[in-house]
């Protein structure tokens, strides 16, 4: 099979189904709506994952004790950020003008990942909150993996951070996401998606790159071996490589 880049935007393509949100039979979901449902998604997780980069320094804080990062203050940022993003407001996503195309799956399950998220941050507020300690191991891949994690439990999509050599087992790859991995290793980088069907057309695998940024490179760049704040070899990454990828693996229909 040859293997394309999909589009000129970052994307996730999931099809979401959390509990009474689609029923465990008979369930069957378009692909295009399914795919621009799985974009908004992705920017999403996104901006969750630049709210927590921008807190960083206040997260990370071991003078202080409250920070007042609340899972409401990460909600009200995340809207916000959302909002820049893709001009779709979540606090009035059922009044979205109709010049910006919000399907009705994506009605339903961006407040979800919403709720996800939100659970995610309540439940390490005594980790923020701790003082004493600077590096909590709060950072935007820690919740990433989590919110991605606590929002698949409940659906039948699989949501997942994985890179190749990754630092935490859970996000080792299997063949199929090593072989695009690998594939998008030796590409330049791209604002764009891997979409491909397995088993018969019956499951859609995306696969959205992401790569380091600055931020990244004080745990993950140089010099290559020694050990990070974390206790982890650094990795001699540079910015625009390839950290790894957000996968989703999607059944288009369930019997």
């Amino acid at each position: 099979m040859k293997r394309v880049w999909c589009a000129a935007v970052v994307g996730i393509l999931a099809t979401f189904a959390i509990g009474a949100l689609a029923p465990s039979t008979g369930w069957a979901v378009d692909r295009a709506e399914a795919e621009e449902t799985a974009r908004l998604l992705a920017k999403l997780l996104k901006a969750g994952r630049l709210v927590i980069e921008q807190n960083q320094l206040l997260i990370d804080d071991q003078h202080k004790g409250e920070k007042g990062f609340t899972p409401e203050v990460f909600e009200r940022q995340l809207v916000q950020e959302f909002r820049q993003l893709t001009g779709i407001d979540l606090s009035k996503l059922h009044s979205t003008p109709a010049s910006i195309a919000v399907p009705s799956l994506a009605k339903e399950l961006l407040p979800a990942f919403v709720l996800a998220s939100k659970d995610v941050v309540r439940d390490a507020q005594v980790v923020i909150n701790q003082r004493g300690i600077g590096y909590k191991n709060f950072i935007p891949a820690t919740y990433g993996s989590q919110a991605a994690a606590r929002f698949s439990k409940q659906s039948h999509v699989r949501l997942k951070q994985t890179t190749l050599g990754p630092r935490n087992p859970k996000n080792e790859p299997d063949d199929y996401e090593a072989s695009v991995l690998k594939w998008l290793s030796g590409r330049p980088r791209a604002e764009a998606y891997v979409s491909e069907l397995t088993d018969h057309g019956q499951t859609l695998r995306v696969v959205m790159p992401i790569y380091y940024v600055p931020a990244c490179l004080t745990c993950h760049g140089e010099p290559k071996g020694d050990l990070d704040i974390s206790g982890y070899p650094k990795e001699g990454a540079h910015e625009g490589d390839l950290a790894g990828a957000i996968t989703v693996t999607t059944p288009l229909s369930l019997r």
